[in-house]
């Protein structure tokens, strides 16, 4: 007789969670002993970088609405549909460059110029996540993805 074992698919985070997010495993055969946990002075705190799409959503809803400008009237300029710039603003879709040198071209900016706004205040919030900067010449990146394995 043939032992059947399911087909499972587990989740694999590609960046460590915090304590708070780990949830207990079950023990399976042949995993050997358990870890030992890790003291909390070992581990250090995950700082969340803001995502590429919520940036540059928020500095293109802040320079329409600085121009006293309609998602409307925005999109229009820039056909592309309303609710999808109303996406984009939201950081809920990830823009193609055309779509974001549209949306900036309605606005009166050049791509480079939206980019360049966005990565200034990428190094604004970043910098005030970790103090006053990185330090030690590391990059310090955080990777918020997950790896699905079959």
């Amino acid at each position: 007789m043939t032992s059947h074992v399911p087909n499972e698919a587990r989740v694999i985070p590609l960046r460590p969670q915090s304590r708070s997010q780990r949830r207990p495993q079950p023990a399976r055969p042949g995993d050997g002993p358990a870890a030992p946990p890790v003291s909390p002075e070992r581990t250090s705190p995950t700082v969340r970088e803001p995502l590429w799409r919520d940036l540059v959503g928020d500095v293109l809803r802040r320079e329409r609405l600085a121009q006293e400008r309609t998602l409307k009237e925005v999109a229009e300029a820039a056909r592309i549909s309303m609710p999808y710039l109303s996406e984009v603003e939201r950081g809920r879709k990830e823009a193609s460059s055309e779509v974001l040198a549209a949306a900036a071209g309605a606005l009166g900016l050049g791509l480079g110029d939206l980019l360049a706004r966005t990565q200034g205040e990428l190094v604004r919030l970043t910098s005030r996540q970790t103090g006053a900067g990185r330090g030690h010449g590391t990059s310090g990146a955080r990777y918020d993805g997950m790896c699905l394995a079959a």
